[in-house]
């Protein structure tokens, strides 16, 4: 953990090669130019690994945090990192595919003002312009909301109309890309 309430403390990787963990300055970049604290909100962590990223949201101030990943290995050590955190109360991990898992969270009309999508990087154009094709055709993000997109530094993302690119880093082999939702009349201008 790098900053907040929980700063200091080690998480525990994902065991394997199946998922690649951010880098704590990656991390710390990201949660500086979104945050670098919250005064309350609900996040969703897609693809979650580790949890990482949702976890120093929720170390930030951040409410609540959802967690979707679909790894058996990936979800014990999410649930082991909110135990040693003392964040459980504050999150809720499901073990789905994180499409189908975010479509189950349109569909029950949750909302968020942060969601951290951080696929695999040898697919993460196709996941996360799919995820955001979603978003952007749902209420999931809230107006003013931002998406954190962690990607390969070759990959490109799509634009959609309610999603804004923000801000775009380059931290060697990782871009993070960062979209805001606006409202229809904004994104018709």
């Amino acid at each position: 953990m790098i900053s907040g309430q929980q700063g200091g403390l080690r998480l525990k990787p994902v065991p394997g090669k199946q998922t690649r963990p951010t880098t704590d300055k990656v991390k710390e970049s990201i949660f500086n130019m979104i945050g670098p604290y919250f005064d309350g909100g609900q996040a969703l962590d897609l693809f979650a690994g580790s949890g990482a990223l949702g976890i120093e949201a929720l170390s930030r101030g951040m409410d609540r945090c959802v967690f979707i990943e679909a790894q058996h290995p990936a979800i014990q050590t999410i649930r082991q990192n909110l135990s040693h955190t003392n964040l459980n109360e504050r999150a809720s991990v499901f073990k789905n595919d994180s499409l189908r898992g975010l479509q189950a969270l349109i569909s029950k009309g949750e909302t968020f003002q942060l969601l951290l999508i951080d696929p695999p990087y040898a697919k993460a154009e196709l996941y996360i312009n799919e995820a955001l094709a979603k978003i952007d055709a749902s209420g999931v993000l809230e107006e003013g909301g931002l998406i954190v997109c962690e990607t390969a530094s070759s990959s490109e993302l799509a634009s959609f109309p309610t999603l804004q690119i923000i801000r775009t880093e380059q931290y060697g082999e990782t871009k993070i890309t960062i979209y805001e939702r606006v409202n229809d009349y904004e994104a018709s201008c």
